[in-house]
């Protein structure tokens, strides 16, 4: 696909989603910042201090400023919008469709940060998984070898960005079947992951999922398992924190303004998108094996309940509850827990049929 062909389909993706009102800056902002940087250091020249800045020439230089900071303002927007539409299409596993929004995302940083700077390492990074996704092995190297190149030359590279070109390079890895190299990059996204954002954090616990792959298409199930495990825990501690506050809200239906609490999981898009992606791909693994652990298939059940509740996808929250129930009841489960489900369910059928 070339850059044109990237740009209008990119173009044609955000006025699907309702944001063509963005396009137009867009279009215009890294010229325009480049124009009123260009200008500030003509207005600057003239004089050899501020104090000796006639008034108009004052006046035309914060003038001119304030245009480059609202420019700046307007870049730094898009570079995260573009960011995470291409982050919520792969987690969805349309990597054709991430392309065009990380190529604009890597666009806007470059118009921003420079040719050189480590703010260019996520879009790099994006591109390259969206690259494996497709199968372009070499491709998704040259950008890795590209975001690389400039953390190794950084000198203030965040933990975060450490995680991310490590998780990316496990996943390369992977997908050349080296799964020794994998395991390594998969443990050092998992530290520098816990160093910016804690071991039990979710933005942790893609490291954690990815290492579990690799256990268990080895058939480590054991080592496997525990990972799995791990993972869930992470996400229902988080899920459960949200579900608690919007339950016990819903007991006093109404909030300090008179109107009814939304639903909200505190995750952007693409966060919601991995949730889904991850839990899905535990469930599938967890329901292979549910004759002999069916808690865990139900724990899992339940985090997609919740996960779904207050995504505000009742009928996907009512569905994965049902399959809950029928399997607690199938395997004759302690009361406590099928008790647990139906009052999952009773939330569920309140929010769809409110009390006014």
């Amino acid at each position: 696909m070339s850059a044109l062909d990237s740009t209008a389909h990119f173009h044609a993706l955000l006025q699907f989603r309702g944001r063509t009102a963005a396009w137009p800056a867009a279009a215009a902002a890294a010229a325009a910042l480049e124009a009123g940087k260009s200008k500030i250091k003509g207005s600057a020249g003239l004089v050899s201090s501020e104090a000796s800045l006639p008034g108009f020439q004052m006046a035309a230089f914060l003038q001119c400023l304030h245009m480059v900071l609202c420019v700046q303002a307007c870049l730094k927007y898009l570079i995260e919008f573009c960011y995470t539409v291409a982050q919520k299409y792969l987690f969805e596993g349309k990597h054709e469709d991430a392309v065009p929004a990380a190529l604009q995302s890597l666009r806007f940083r470059v118009n921003l940060y420079g040719l050189s700077s480590v703010e260019l390492v996520p879009a790099y990074l994006l591109l390259a998984e969206a690259s494996l996704g497709l199968g372009r092995i070499v491709q998704a190297e040259e950008y890795l070898f590209q975001a690389q190149w400039t953390v190794l030359k950084s000198t203030d590279c965040s933990n975060a960005t450490h995680s991310l070109l490590h998780r990316n390079l496990g996943l390369l890895y992977i997908a050349k079947k080296n799964y020794e190299e994998a395991r390594y990059h998969l443990a050092n996204d998992i530290y520098f992951a816990s160093c910016a954002f804690g071991t039990e954090d979710i933005r942790t616990s893609g490291g954690y999922f990815h290492l579990a792959n690799i256990f268990y298409d080895l058939k480590k199930l054991d080592l496997a398992d525990t990972l799995y495990t791990k993972v869930s825990e992470i996400w229902h501690a988080y899920l459960n924190n949200h579900y608690q506050v919007l339950s016990q809200a819903h007991i006093q239906q109404m909030d300090l303004l008179g109107k009814l609490f939304e639903n909200d999981t505190g995750l952007d898009e693409a966060q919601e998108a991995e949730a889904i992606r991850i839990l899905t791909s535990i469930l599938n693994i967890r329901e292979s094996t549910s004759d002999k652990a069916p808690q865990k298939t139900i724990f899992v059940l339940k985090i997609l309940v919740m996960l779904y509740y207050l995504m505000m996808n009742s009928s996907k929250a009512q569905e994965y509850g049902m399959r809950a129930l029928s399997l607690a009841k199938e395997q004759q489960l302690d009361v406590h827990e099928q008790s647990t489900i139906q009052e999952l369910l009773s939330l569920i059928s309140t929010e769809d049929h409110p009390i006014t």
